[in-house]
């Protein structure tokens, strides 16, 4: 790594840090698209909704939207499409007439159950694959600790 006279990285390591999380993220994303598509019939973005669902029932779509920082509008509409798809439905919330509490169907649970085991084995096959126990266990520190701070200081929360 490059160091500037003050001590710190230099401006082109983050550059290529941030190209390559990115890219990473995006080819890994794509080929576990590719795998849930084959097998199940879903995408990565819906097996995550699914996902959120069954961990946190009565969830509202505000919170999917905060857990995964993207616009409430697009939060609805990925949820608009499970529901049409019969995987998930809005009760309403006793506690606020204005949202609805979110839920999977016995659909969407077996759905999402089916597709736990492609979505965990193509992260094993993936990452396994190219990285070592010790390097694998440095990369999820690393991760959890800019997304904790990342959070904590709300950083990239969309607006709206």
């Amino acid at each position: 790594m490059e160091y500037t006279s003050s001590g710190g990285p230099a401006a082109a390591d983050f550059s290529e840090l941030f190209a390559d999380l990115v890219r990473c993220e995006t080819r890994l994303y794509n080929a576990l698209s590719d795998r849930l598509r084959a097998r199940h019939g879903i995408v990565t973005s819906q097996y995550e909704f699914l996902s959120y669902l069954r961990d946190h029932p009565g969830c509202r779509v505000a919170d999917l939207a905060a857990e995964f920082a993207i616009g409430v509008g697009a939060t609805s509409k990925g949820v608009d499409r499970l529901e049409k798809q019969g995987w998930a439905a809005r009760r309403p919330n006793p506690a606020d007439r204005r949202s609805s509490l979110l839920a999977l169907t016995d659909d969407g649970a077996r759905l999402v159950e089916e597709a736990e085991r492609t979505f965990t084995d193509g992260l094993a096959e993936l990452l396994g694959g190219a990285l070592d126990g010790p390097a694998l266990s440095a990369v999820a520190q690393a991760f959890s600790t800019l997304r904790t701070v990342l959070e904590r200081d709300q950083v990239g929360t969309p607006i709206g």
